[in-house]
């Protein structure tokens, strides 16, 4: 039987929470998105208790190139190397490597502006982004894909907080994972981070388009669960 698993992370050391989603069909276990750089024994935890393993993971998608989001991704295929990354085409490129960071080049644009007393965490914060390890991506989607998980998910481009954003549908669940094209606000959808949003119009526009679906729930990876 097809399923939408949330899985619930909380950052030690912050108590920011994170939700990665799990996709299982008896054919495929997906986990989409993966945390920070050290989330990887907490995806361990978390599938442990549902009597899960990374090991038993088919695939990996990365609806973004944030480092809470695809920061683990390298740890995670090292120790469990028969898993295949897919992701959006434009935002593989960051994922590997190949393109510098849009974020980090966002921080380090912001530092001269930044007054003395924000610029340390500004500072750290690029090292932070600097430190992620690339990682491999297997197989590049792009909007209206649809990919076999859970009875048919279709890739749902929602550019704006990055340009390359994706997000899934599972209409055969009604369900909707939207990364970080909606986050949950006091249990209201909100764009995540305005303020950083690469195009705050286009992320406004995502939001919008996520909302539009025929879907009874949106999980969200900053927030939780949305029901209509």
């Amino acid at each position: 039987m097809p399923m939408l698993i949330p899985l619930t992370l909380t950052v030690p050391g912050t108590g920011e929470v994170l939700c990665p989603a799990l996709l299982a069909d008896g054919a495929h276990l997906v986990l989409v998105d993966c945390g920070y750089p050290e989330s990887l024994p907490l995806i361990e935890a978390a599938m442990a208790e549902l009597g899960l393993s990374p090991a038993e993971l088919t695939e990996v998608f990365i609806t973004h190139h944030d480092d809470d989001h695809m920061g683990g991704l390298a740890r995670l295929c090292a120790r469990y190397p028969r898993i295949r990354v897919v992701a959006g085409a434009e935002e593989a490129p960051y994922l590997t490597g190949a393109r510098k960071s849009l974020r980090l080049c966002q921080a380090e644009a912001l530092q001269p502006t930044l007054s003395p007393e924000a610029r340390a965490w500004g500072e750290a914060f690029c090292r932070r982004l600097k430190a992620v390890e690339p990682a491999p991506v297997h197989q590049t989607v792009a909007d209206g894909d649809l990919l076999p998980w859970c009875g048919g998910c279709r890739v749902i481009a929602t550019p704006g907080h990055t340009p390359g954003h994706c997000s899934l549908y599972l209409p055969g669940l009604r369900a909707v994972v939207t990364g970080d094209a909606a986050v949950l606000e006091a249990g209201t959808p909100a764009v995540a981070n305005p303020q950083f949003a690469l195009d705050l119009p286009q992320a406004e526009a995502s939001l919008q388009k996520l909302l539009a679906l025929d879907a009874d729930c949106w999980l969200c990876y900053h927030g939780g669960i949305l029901r209509r």
